[in-house]
């Protein structure tokens, strides 16, 4: 995910204090606050994003890990994001990501690394966030992306993700029968590896018999 950009959450530029960060917070918590907004989600979406800006930049040891990755951000030149989360910014995300993994080579591919990017996009504060907004079909967007971007990852490694979005389809059928043929096709095609690799032993074995049958 793109690392957010935490002073322009608040309003801040890089130098600001510790208390000019305080003020920030204050300021814009009191503007968002659910309790100000009629818990609209795009609002708590917003007021979480300011919430976590401020326990980062007021923590000296996440602060110094932040700073650390932002400046190494800044150096391979990778942007970094202060959009907040909703469906339609993560539906941004996953596609993005279905684009980038469709690139890949499926055989030199780091699977595991794969794996831990959409798990780490699905968090599970990201999941609870997302189903407040009770945006069915963006909803079933995001899923279907994920699916396609998951697609060459290993039973093993699919089913933590199944799980995740399993999650984030609640009680909605159409995503959930989604998920489940998805689960079942990783399940088939490893059934199907395991069989093709135990023939190929099989008839690996038998060859070897038969050369050393004819040699006698």
């Amino acid at each position: 995910m793109h690392l957010k950009d935490y002073y322009k959450l608040l309003e801040l530029e890089p130098s600001a204090t510790l208390p000019e960060i305080k003020k920030a917070y204050r300021r814009l918590a009191l503007l968002h606050h659910p309790d100000k907004t009629g818990n609209d989600p795009y609002s708590a979406a917003q007021f979480s994003d300011i919430k976590e800006a401020y326990e980062v930049l007021t923590n000296p040891t996440k602060k110094e890990k932040y700073l650390q990755q932002r400046w190494y951000d800044q150096s391979i030149g990778k942007r970094k994001t202060q959009e907040v989360i909703t469906p339609v910014s993560l539906l941004k995300q996953a596609l993005e990501l279905e684009r980038y993994a469709s690139k890949l080579d499926v055989f030199r591919m780091d699977k595991e690394g794969l794996k831990d990017y959409i798990l780490d996009l699905l968090s599970p504060s990201v999941v609870d966030l997302l189903k407040k907004f009770n945006e069915p079909t963006i909803t079933r967007q995001i899923i279907n992306t994920i699916i396609k971007s998951a697609n060459p990852l290993q039973e093993q490694q699919v089913i933590p993700i199944a799980k995740r979005l399993q999650q984030l389809a609640g009680n909605d059928s159409v995503a959930n029968e989604q998920i489940n043929i998805f689960t079942d096709k990783h399940r088939h095609r490893e059934q199907r590896e395991k069989y093709n690799f135990l023939i190929i032993l099989v008839a690996t074995i038998l060859l070897c018999l038969l050369i050393w049958i004819a040699g006698h």
